[in-house]
């Protein structure tokens, strides 16, 4: 009997004991840096899914330009085919190997809009280059807010008293944030459609 009521008062002790080293908060925070992470993925998946349709534009007004369309395309292949995991978060190089296949994409559209500036005049060239900027913005927030959810849970795992949950009981380690690797990178391509300026 004795032997019961013990386990009766010792259970809500080791549960509050248990919460308070990270049971709870280091996974939750885990999983929330996952989450941030497929939005960045998903921000990245809407340009490329938007680069075709800029491609077909330019290539109907200008089919002299192949070579900076080609590099665009390829750069896209290049970049939808690199992926990382939640698994993944974990590994610097891999965000790596990822940010430099998004960071060529990024110059090449830069080169692409730099090429055109007389397609001002094309209503399609000038909404989808309206979205693109948009999804850059995107991006540049989900990039943030992913690196705030890494940082929130690297601080955790590495605080008192979580730090015991995440090293006796997870075995957490910490999570990489994403930087980007050329200067000036995270800087949506400018859009600009105005030929009166020189260059």
């Amino acid at each position: 009997m004795n032997r019961r009521l013990a386990a009766f008062v010792l259970a809500p002790v080791a549960a509050a004991s248990l919460s308070g080293c990270g049971v709870n908060s280091i996974p939750t925070a885990e999983e929330n840096a996952k989450a941030k992470w497929a939005d960045v993925q998903a921000a990245y998946q809407r340009r490329a899914s938007l680069i075709p349709n800029l491609v077909a534009t330019v290539k109907g007004a200008a089919a002299s330009e192949q070579n900076i369309l080609v590099g665009v395309t390829q750069a896209r292949a290049d970049a939808t085919k690199i992926q990382v995991s939640g698994d993944q978060l974990r590994d610097p190089a891999a965000l790596q190997h990822f940010a430099d296949a998004q960071n060529r994409l990024t110059l090449s559209l830069q080169r692409l809009q730099e090429a055109y500036p007389q397609l001002q005049s094309q209503g399609n060239f000038k909404t989808l280059m309206d979205q693109l900027e948009g999804t850059e913005n995107r991006i540049n927030i989900s990039i943030h807010d992913y690196n705030d959810a890494v940082q929130s849970y690297n601080t955790t795992i590495r605080t008192f008293p979580a730090v015991i949950g995440a090293k006796v009981i997870y075995g957490a380690r910490p999570m990489a944030t994403y930087q980007a690797t050329t200067p000036n990178a995270e800087t949506a391509p400018a859009v600009s459609f105005d030929t009166n300026t020189s260059r």
